[in-house]
Order: structure tokens, then sequence, then C-alpha cells
């Protein structure tokens, strides 16, 4: 069963962040970029907690700040490499091996959130070539006329043969702090708010090569939720199952230390892999070559390997696999926050299953069997009654994986962002954290229900 100590604990429960010396900058100069300023006013109420914002098109990649990337036209508009800016060297701190590489960078333009936030996740598609990898880098604007210093997303690469995929600690500047794969202010009862934020991209490449990354999609996920101990129940308002593959992750109990054991730290990779073959995506046989023969559910194995974090220790890093659910074929993935199991309800009317983060004690949710301070499902439809049907990881095999849950039990653990623990100590929630995957050319009603939620 899932941990009842996971580390992602601490990204919804900080309180205050040690103040890091800066960000790590993209650039052969290693120097953080001085902030921009924002102009000073209070935060304005939003209709929405949430603001969901990318960047996708070709118009979107021409009208970024480009230092030696390109624009690609195409059934599938991304950002390349058209000249290397520079070469400069990177020691993996997982690995210490130093390399060179030449690069290229594009930085969004300023976008103004509809949220004066106290959260921001990035998201990103991206396909990158071995001989390749990609920098996702946040610079924002508070609410007090300041900024933040470029604060490191992620060092990601699809495969693990170049650098080793990697969040980075210690970010902060006595405002906010970087928790892993989220952008937190320290003090959201101080009033302070992120109002404005842009996005740096840095595209590496092995030196002397035509190698490029291409990213597709960039974004963020900026959001304000109230703190809360429960939410008001919603009125149910669909009846519907979809058919969803099922895994179990308990079955791979001990399976690859070196990517944290299997078992209760695999409920993200396993929910990922769930969906993505909902949509007719799987690794093929050579992708799965590298699995020890025999082992049950070896693309399970696989999406471990490669949502692995090597900073974080884990497949948790929420954004990580939202980027590998986007390496198979034409698909699209986010990470955000939904408003309410209506919102849920609209996705799935759709047919687009959503994978859910949430923490609770045993007795908290009827069924479950076991209590969690943090752990991934996959929803896949509602019952007569209203009641969530899940593909719930927390197994003990693949034919127990489907559950149906309490309706208002489940919105309140995912929904809530305060909770007590067993010692009845308060600890965080992730107030209705999701992974969205969808195919890129997704069907009218399902471009219809992704664009209501602003995540097209």
């Amino acid at each position: 069963m899932p941990s009842p100590t996971s580390r992602r604990t601490v990204l919804t429960a900080a309180i205050a962040a040690a103040a890091g010396a800066g960000a790590v900058s993209s650039t052969a100069s290693a120097a953080a970029a001085a902030p921009y300023r924002v102009p000073h006013h209070a935060p304005s109420a939003a209709a929405s907690p949430v603001d969901n914002h990318s960047w996708s098109t070709y118009t979107d990649w021409r009208c970024g700040s480009g230092a030696g990337t390109r624009a690609v036209a195409g059934r599938r508009a991304g950002l390349a490499i058209g000249h290397p800016l520079g070469r400069t060297d990177y020691t993996d701190p997982h690995t210490g091996t130093t390399s060179a590489w030449e690069y290229a960078t594009w930085t969004s333009p300023v976008h103004r959130s509809a949220v004066p936030a106290t959260e921001a996740i990035a998201s990103w598609n991206a396909h990158t070539p071995a001989g390749t990898w990609i920098q996702i880098e946040l610079q924002g604007g508070y609410s007090d006329g300041t900024g933040t210093p470029w604060y490191v997303m992620g060092r990601w690469a699809a495969g693990d043969g170049d650098i080793r995929r990697t969040s980075v600690d210690d970010q902060g500047d006595g405002k906010s702090s970087i928790w892993t794969d989220t952008f937190s202010v320290d003090d959201a009862a101080s009033g302070l708010r992120l109002l404005t934020y842009r996005l740096r991209l840095t595209l590496y490449r092995t030196p002397g090569t035509r190698l490029t990354p291409t990213v597709w999609r960039v974004g963020a996920m900026a959001s304000d939720i109230p703190d809360r101990f429960t939410v008001p129940a919603s009125v149910p308002g669909l009846v519907r199952e979809l058919p969803v593959p099922r895994y179990s992750q308990n079955v791979h109990v001990g399976q690859y230390p070196e990517y944290d054991n299997g078992g209760e730290a695999w409920c993200s990779p396993t929910s990922s892999q769930m969906i993505i073959e909902h949509w007719g995506r799987r690794p093929t046989a050579e992708d799965l070559a590298w699995v020890e023969p025999g082992l049950q559910d070896p693309q399970v194995c696989h999406a471990a390997r490669f949502t692995y974090d090597n900073q974080y220790e884990g497949c948790g890093n929420w954004p990580f696999n939202a980027a590998y659910a986007a390496t198979y074929e034409d698909m699209s993935a986010v990470v955000t926050r939904l408003s309410s199991l209506k919102d849920l309800e609209t996705l799935v009317r759709a047919g687009i299953p959503v994978i859910t983060s949430q923490s609770f004690l045993k007795e908290e949710l009827t069924g479950a069997g076991y209590g969690t301070s943090g752990h991934l499902m996959t929803v896949i439809g509602f019952t007569a009654d209203g009641d969530v049907i899940a593909n719930d990881p927390a197994s003990p095999s693949d034919e127990a994986v489907r559950r149906v849950y309490r309706r208002h039990e489940w919105e309140t653990i995912w929904l809530r962002t305060k909770r007590y623990d067993a010692n009845g100590q308060v600890r965080g929630g992730t107030g209705g954290v999701c992974y969205v995957y969808w195919p890129s050319g997704p069907a009218p009603t399902q471009h219809r229900a992704l664009r209501s939620l602003g995540l097209l």
C-alpha cells in the first residue's frame, strides 16, 4: 500500500523554505537574470482559483523571444534548435560526468495569470532524441512589485543515457521556494501572490551534430486554492465508465531499487501507464527489452524508469509523468488542478480519464483499506449513485484494481488543502491536483471539454 510518509508531503505542507542562493541559469554565464518588475496592485478576486496557460502553436513559438531556436510548422507545431547560441559544460550531479553541449534558448512572453497565485506547476511535451535534452525555467512577478529569480522547474530527457532527468533542490529567494516540481509562495497568509510569469526553454544537443529536441507544448498552471479541511458535496451529474486497462503497483514490490523499489512508490507511473494504454499507445518490444524477463506488466517497470526523478529519488514528479505520457505518438499531457468533481465529470463525459492525487487516513476512504500521505489513482467513471469509479493501483492484483469510492469522501480527500494525520497534526492536501492526457488531435467533444477547463 502507499507509504504513510511520502516525500510528496513537503510539497503541500511546507510552511517556509530556506532561501537558496538563487536559481541555476541555463546559459553559459550561469548567472540568474535580474527579475523584471510588475505593477504593484492588490490581488483581485477570480472566478476560478486555477489559471492554465500554454504555448503550443506556430504563432506562439514565433512570438516568444528566441536565441538560436526556430519555430517548426506542420500538423504539430514545435520549437527546435535552428543554430546553436553557444556551448556550455554541464556536470550531471547524479553521475559526476561533465559533458559539453550546444544550446539555444526561447523565452515566452509574460503571462498575467487570471489568478493571483500561491503556487505554479509547469508542464511540457517534447521529443528529445538521444544526444539531446531540455531545461525548463520559470521567472515571475510578485504582487509587491518585485520579481523572482529564474527557477529551474526541471532538467529533462525522455531517455537516461545522456543526462539523468532531475528536479533541482534548494531554490528560493526568501519569498518563494521550489518544492521539487512546484513553485510555492512561502507565506500565503502574508497576501503575497504571483501575478505574472514567463517560461524559458533551453534546448541542448551534442556539439557538432544536427540533432535537436523538439518542444510541442510548454505552459503552467497557477492557482490559489483556499485553505480547507473539507469541501461542499457536489451533485452527481454523470453515469459512465470508461474502459481503462488495470495495473497494480503492488505486483512490483521490490523491483528495480534504482527506481525506488516498485510497490507503493510506483502509483504515479502505474496510473500513467493505464491512461497511455487507454489511448492505444504502449512501449514496443524493443523498448521493453531491458526489463528482466518474466516480470508481470513490464510496461509499468518501463514507465517507472522513464518518469524517475533522480533528485526526488522517486517516480512521483508530476510534470515528469506528464512529459513521459507525451513521448508517445501524438499525445498531449498537462498537470493541472480541477475545482470540483463536476469538472472531472466534464472530462469523463468526453471520454477522458483523469489521474488524481490525494492523501487520507484509512478511515477517511471507505473500502480503500489503507491510508496514505500521497497517492495517485485513475478516475474512470461514476456510478448511478454518483460514486467515483477508480482504477486504484494500490491493489493486490490487476484484477482488484477497479474500486468504487463514496462520492463525498473521495472529493474531500482530493480537493482539500488541509488534513489531520494519524497523530492529529495538520498536514497538506493537494487541492485537486491531477494529470490530464489526451490525443493531440482530440475529437470535437473532447476539444470542447478541454477548452472549457482552460486546457486548450
